[in-house]
């Protein structure tokens, strides 16, 4: 946190305030999260202790986000940020560059998989190189859950025991959502996925699929003319009847090797954020999982 004095929209979203009745915050600890998943996650294990602040407005594709100057304030004055590094949005990761308090990078704190991943955009990343996409293993967004509950104990020690059951309640529903996909798609006809870009590689390896992304991890950039008809000649010689498109970026593309290959089209949603219709329509992480199931079902010929 920063020690100046606030600018009024600050008076809303800092800790410490004076009990004002304008204060939505209520004195509560404030949490501020990059986007949707670590949005849940933190409200369901912090509850009515806890202010969460998302800067992902609903229907924006988080990997575009730009921060208004009242966002980068919220960044630099939260009690502690949750975001995603790696270049996940770097406009999140240049104001944290400011804070004095805490930040998470989730892709730091859960044991995700790092080295040779390949991004389709040039050469094979090395190193350090890492898809973020790790919340599809619904195992590895129980272990962030984790990770989320320390952070908050530790802002609000008097609040353990509320958040220890909320984090059991909450990994509970998704362990309960791992077990289903688990034997739903462990006896399907096909594994191949076809999908707009390569987000889903920790959703195939929990489940035993092979990802086939028409793009690398990021999802703006042109496929190679070359990668696309590759494609296609997989499609026919796997047998797959389905390319897969996300709901937040456009679908151009997978229509177009759709058409091709002669194949249907159908949403897998990365859960990068809900749109403003899911949100009016309550959904959460694990109704759009189970939606994602069904789509797979479907697609795989499983069952």
């Amino acid at each position: 946190m920063r020690s100046a004095v606030l600018p009024p929209l600050l008076a809303l979203l800092a800790l410490g305030g004076c009990g004002d009745d304008n204060d939505p915050s209520g004195g509560r600890p404030t949490v501020v999260t990059s986007f949707y998943p670590l949005t849940e996650a933190a409200t369901r294990v912090g509850g009515e202790r806890m202010e969460v602040v998302n800067l992902t407005p609903a229907g924006t594709e988080p990997h575009d986000l730009e921060l208004t100057s009242d966002q980068v304030d919220a960044v630099l004055d939260a009690d502690v940020v949750l975001y995603l590094g790696s270049g996940f949005q770097p406009a999140v990761e240049d104001a944290i560059e400011g804070r004095d308090g805490r930040s998470i990078d989730l892709l730091e704190a859960v044991p995700v998989e790092r080295g040779a991943i390949d991004d389709l955009e040039g050469a094979e990343r090395g190193g350090d190189a890492v898809d973020p996409h790790f919340w599809l293993d619904p195992t590895l967004l129980a272990d962030a859950t984790e990770v989320i509950r320390e952070a908050l104990r530790d802002l609000d020690p008097g609040g353990e025991s509320t958040f220890e059951a909320n984090a059991e309640a909450y990994r509970g529903e998704i362990m309960n959502l791992d077990r289903d996909l688990e034997a739903s798609l462990g006896a399907c006809r096909r594994r191949d996925l076809v999908t707009s870009h390569a987000a889903f590689h920790y959703l195939a390896e929990r489940y035993g699929l092979r990802q086939e992304p028409i793009a690398g991890l990021s999802p703006e950039v042109e496929p190679d003319p070359d990668r696309l008809s590759r494609l296609t000649e997989l499609i026919e010689r796997e047998g797959v009847t389905t390319v897969f498109y996300e709901e937040l970026v456009s679908p151009e593309v997978a229509e177009t090797l759709a058409r091709e290959a002669d194949v249907d089209t159908a949403v897998l949603n990365p859960i990068e954020g809900l749109t403003d219709e899911q949100v009016d329509a309550g959904d959460t992480y694990a109704s759009v999982m189970r939606n994602n199931l069904a789509a797979l079902v479907r697609a795989l010929g499983c069952g």
